[in-house]
């Protein structure tokens, strides 16, 4: 609980039942920049009408601005406005005028990377939620949408490249070595989407011809060394214009559409109408650089913020508590069109194992909330797994539900209902339900209960009338701020196969389970069936089964549905861990059988081999477990790994040589190949073969390849051999320079299982290349640690304190990045009384902390309470 001081030092509290329309709205807007890094001046033109009949005066957000000048009409009038905290207010008698202010920021002081900073000597925005603020006063709210005009000028050595939303309307020369670039928006957005980028950068530059005939000039903007590294992500570009005009009838709608790539971004990537600006990590690729898990990142992340272009742009967020209507969304339609491009099959266990790893735990802890949430300190903390990925597991339900012509035709009506407009959640369900004749008032309920639902399933078998009985149970848990749950419509695609035939009994079933019990009758069961449930995750909940380890291994071996398959196995081996961690024995045979079946299958292709190989993590091991103990799952786990290792020695080597790939391509049969040479090698090591790191060595050094590169050093990473010290020199020397992979050679360290890590960590952490400056070095060491279970989880609090301290640091300079570091001290319940005790106390401390961050001190007395 808080104490009386920490409470009373408690950011105010924002509600969803508060909203308010706003009582003024902006339809133009003008502004001017004359960009310098030391000193920028802002100035704004705003045409503002009055929203209803009101006397309430102009509001007007800042975040740590000055007024310079204050112009109503344009004349000045002095007693007409006052500062009310950060905010301009500004006392207006009619329904329409003209404000201009004028304010000086500098961009290379902003630590915060939100509104305009400079990043390796250029300049740029990022805007959402609530950076706008920081450059000049506004109305900085989503559902205030206006049309931008934007003039520029800047230094033309320094920054000849002058980009904003929109199409560029005229530029030229100016006196004194400088010049200007004026934009132009025609269409109204919300003040987050702005955004604007003056820098020296060269670009690729392309084109796409949409289905009506228009072309789009297409450009990518980096420095000019990585342009070769930009050729896949403009590939995805052209390949997402046109999915989405295949599959959503999306067509884009103007002149150009440009890609700013910059290396310290908070996210990333930002979907900023036509001007796109993106954490370079998900842009530059090239095989020497980047691994296939980057290449699938850039085509992944490019796709979701081409399609926000429809899905969060022209159809926008009403306020923030509606995040999930515009990332879920779009989540799910980039998810879509990966699996359109590569293995559907594979790209779906990526998927729920994110969901797992990330937001299972969110449900399950002191964070927990629905994915339209009902109250927030900062804005910035809802950007969630929550939000983003059960969100996109949420449209994944209705299309399931509705099937995908039904589907298509409400998303073509609420496109058309609310292109130009700020929506909610509740629109998109209405267009949902107009469309397709469903109703979907019960369905509602996932977007305002929070935790993962289980479900429990019992299959009963009666031979002699050659029946069964399927009961299925759900039970939603309580979370912070909702004890009691109702059940909720749960689409769970089901299946029966013969135990001794292995065939399927019927089509498959999808069965919608709205009550909290519910019974399902199968005729004609001769054999003893075994049930195949959540087929493709219909939902994202816990299955919780009465099927045994050998049921679990047949259906490894004979589901026809992948991700069923791929269940199985994961399942078999979650309970053969969970029970040597719960006894101290374990059985290891089912697993090592149901491995060498699957390993050997020559239906299988090899990336869904090396999907369905991986052992579950130790912090998903964990997750199923009421007390978590980080040593006995490693032990067991550990276990698990020399067994399979050693016993299929011979299985794992002829992957090994098999998977040997020939020259480096982007196929999924290519990909799919270094995938399981790499797991493969991981277990020949884990064999305790003593060529075994001489293997891993020789593939390091003659990798053509980044994937291959990466495997091998993660391997040797975790080992004792002396090739790693080899291999830790050999990639730093190699890399030295390049920041994206200096950051794989960090976190591959702060990553593993060593009894030295955390000495390694610290001593990284003074490293020269280290800075708390950008997020992505921050993550790549400092996250990567709290994300190794073994390591953060050390006895003596030791990985506790260390993040602590780290989060200390960097909320001085980037409060949005250090909260997002809070949540694994936050699962302190899960652990034993001294872990426990342990991490309360690190919390605590950070909590008395003088000057702590509104982002940091919700995540820090949420995770307390």
């Amino acid at each position: 609980m808080l104490d009386a001081q920490s409470a009373a030092a408690a950011p105010p509290v924002i509600r969803r039942e508060d909203y308010r329309k706003p009582d003024w709205l902006m339809p133009d807007v003008h502004l001017e920049f004359r960009l310098d890094p030391a000193r920028t001046q802002v100035a704004g033109r705003l045409k503002v009408t009055r929203n209803g009949a009101h006397g309430r005066p102009l509001r007007l957000n800042g975040d740590g601005l000055t007024p310079l000048a204050v112009l109503i009409d344009g004349e000045p009038q002095a007693d007409a406005w006052r500062m009310d905290g950060p905010d301009l207010l500004i006392d207006l008698p009619g329904d329409a005028h003209v404000v201009e202010t004028r304010v000086e920021i500098s961009p290379e002081a902003n630590s915060q990377l939100m509104g305009l900073y400079a990043s390796g000597g250029n300049l740029c925005t990022q805007c959402e939620p609530e950076g706008f603020r920081r450059m000049i006063f506004f109305i900085d709210r989503p559902d205030v949408l206006s049309r931008y005009t934007v003039r520029m000028e800047a230094d033309k050595t320094r920054f000849p490249v002058l980009l904003s939303n929109g199409d560029r309307t005229a530029s030229g020369d100016l006196d004194g070595g400088r010049h200007f670039a004026e934009w132009t928006d025609p269409f109204p957005k919300p003040s987050y989407l702005f955004a604007l980028v003056a820098a020296d950068l060269a670009a690729n530059v392309d084109s796409f011809t949409t289905k009506s005939g228009r072309p789009v000039k297409l450009a990518i903007w980096v420095v000019e060394k990585d342009l070769p590294k930009t050729e896949h992500a403009m590939a995805a570009l052209k390949a997402s214009m046109a999915w989405d005009e295949k599959v959503y009838g999306r067509e884009y709608d103007l002149g150009e559409f440009n890609i700013v790539a910059v290396a310290d971004f908070n996210f990333g990537a930002m979907e900023n109408k036509s001007l796109n600006i993106f954490n370079s990590r998900y842009i530059l690729a090239d095989p020497e650089t980047a691994t296939d898990i980057d290449y699938d990142g850039v085509s992944g992340v490019v796709a979701h913020e081409y399609f926000h272009n429809w899905s969060g742009n022209r159809v926008t967020c009403r306020d923030w508590f509606q995040l999930s209507l515009k990332e879920g969304f779009t989540v799910f339609r980039d998810q879509s069109f990966t699996a359109d491009q590569g293995s559907a099959a594979v790209k779906r266990i990526e998927d729920v194992r994110l969901l797992r790893a990330a937001q299972f735990p969110e449900d399950a802890g002191p964070l927990a909330h629905p994915i339209r949430p009902e109250s927030y300190m900062e804005v910035s903390n809802f950007y969630t797994a929550t939000v983003y990925n059960k969100g996109a597991e949420i449209i994944r339900m209705l299309h399931t539900m509705l099937g995908p012509q039904k589907f298509r035709a409400g998303c073509d009506l609420y496109f058309a209902r609310h292109d130009g407009t700020a929506a909610t959640c509740e629109d998109f369900v209405v267009a949902m339900e107009d469309a397709s004749g469903v109703d979907l008032t019960r369905f509602r309920l996932w977007y305002s209960q929070a935790g993962t639902p289980r479900v429990r399933a019992a299959l009963s078998h009666e031979p002699a009338g050659a029946r069964a009985l399927l009961t299925l149970e759900q039970t939603v848990p309580p979370t912070p701020g909702q004890p009691e749950k109702q059940p909720m419509p749960i689409p769970l695609r089901i299946a029966l196969f013969g135990e001794r035939s292995g065939r399927a009994f019927e089509e498959e079933r999808l069965v919608v389970l709205e009550d909290e019990r519910c019974e399902i009758l199968f005729e004609g069961i001769a054999e003893r069936p075994v049930l195949s449930i959540n087929r493709g995750f219909s939902a994202p909940v816990i299955i919780d089964s009465d099927r045994s380890a050998a049921d679990l291994a047949f259906l490894s071996a004979h589901d026809d549905d992948p991700f069923a398959r791929y269940e199985a196995m994961q399942q078999l081996m979650v309970d053969t861990l969970v029970g040597a961690v719960s006894t101290g024995q374990a059985d290891h045979g089912p697993v090592i059988e149901a491995v060498r079946n699957t390993l050997t299958d020559p239906k299988l292709d090899s990336a869904f081999i090396g999907e369905t190989m991986l052992l579950p993590s130790e912090a998903f091991i964990g997750d199923q477990m009421a007390v978590v103990d980080p040593v006995a799952i490693h032990r067991a786990r550990e276990a698990l790994r020399r067994d399979l290792g050693g016993q299929l020695e011979g299985e794992w080597r002829d992957a090994y040589e098999r998977s040997r790939a020939n020259r480096f391509e982007l196929s999924p049969q290519a990909k799919g190949a270094r995938r399981l040479r790499t797991i493969a090698l991981g277990f020949i090591m884990a064999s305790g073969a003593e060529d075994a790191a001489g293997i891993a060595l020789r593939q390091f050094e003659e990798a053509d390849n980044m994937t291959d590169r990466q495997g091998a050093f993660g391997v040797l990473a975790n080992s004792l051999a002396p090739e790693r010290d080899v291999a830790i020199a050999a990639f730093y020397d190699r890399f030295r320079d390049n920041g994206l992979v200096l950051d794989k050679w960090f976190s591959t360290q702060a990553f593993s299982i060593r009894p030295d890590t955390l000495d390694r960590v610290e001593e990284l952490s003074r490293h020269p290349d280290f800075t708390l400056a950008n997020p992505n070095r921050l993550r790549s060491l400092v996250g990567a640690m709290s994300g190794n279970q073994l390591v953060f989880h050390e006895a003596g609090g030791r990985g506790y304190r260390f993040l602590a301290d780290m989060l200390l640091k960097v909320d001085g300079l980037n409060p949005q990045t250090a909260a997002k570091l809070v949540p694994p001290l936050g699962r302190w319940r899960r652990f034993d009384e001294g872990r426990a005790a342990l991490m309360k106390a690190e919390l605590q401390r950070m909590l008395d902390t003088p000057g702590l961050s509104k982002d940091v001190f919700e995540q820090v007395s949420k995770s307390l309470a």
